[in-house]
């Protein structure tokens, strides 16, 4: 795991840098997640709520909303698809996106009608590193 301005960043994920949402493929269903500069700039999450599963999305539409003491916002889908499963866990225990974003803390589970991370302006490994260290410098952001 990478670590850029005291963030956690997994070289293994794909990242939609400027919305600070991470996938994971598995199989033909895509994990989605907040990263871990999103939990820190959203400090204590206090409630998610989330999409039902079966719910078709489009790419960049809100898969959940987040609330946390200073903050309310969407994770956005990464592409389009259909919501398979949504992590059930977030609606009593919301501070997993804080203590495990990258584990239990996962948000949703989509089939994707296509994916090309490419395409859909995700980034991985050594260069989603870069990109994702470049935007926290520009930006000033750190988890520190």
């Amino acid at each position: 795991m990478a670590e850029v301005r005291s963030c956690n960043l997994p070289e293994d994920l794909y990242y939609l840098v400027d919305r600070h949402v991470w996938v994971r493929p598995e199989g033909d269903v895509l994990v989605v997640g907040l990263t871990d500069v999103a939990q820190n700039l959203a400090k204590t999450i206090i409630s998610v709520s989330l999409k039902p599963a079966g719910k078709p999305v489009k790419a960049g539409r809100s898969l959940a909303t987040v609330e946390s003491g200073k903050w309310v916002g969407p994770v956005p889908a990464p592409v389009d698809g259909e919501v398979v499963e949504v992590n059930g866990a977030l609606a009593t225990h919301p501070g997993l996106l804080n203590d495990d974003p990258y584990g239990e803390g996962w948000v949703a589970k989509l089939r994707a009608d296509a994916f090309d991370p490419a395409a859909a302006g995700l980034v991985t490994g050594d260069e989603g590193i870069a990109r994702y260290s470049a935007f926290l410098e520009e930006q000033g952001i750190s988890c520190g």
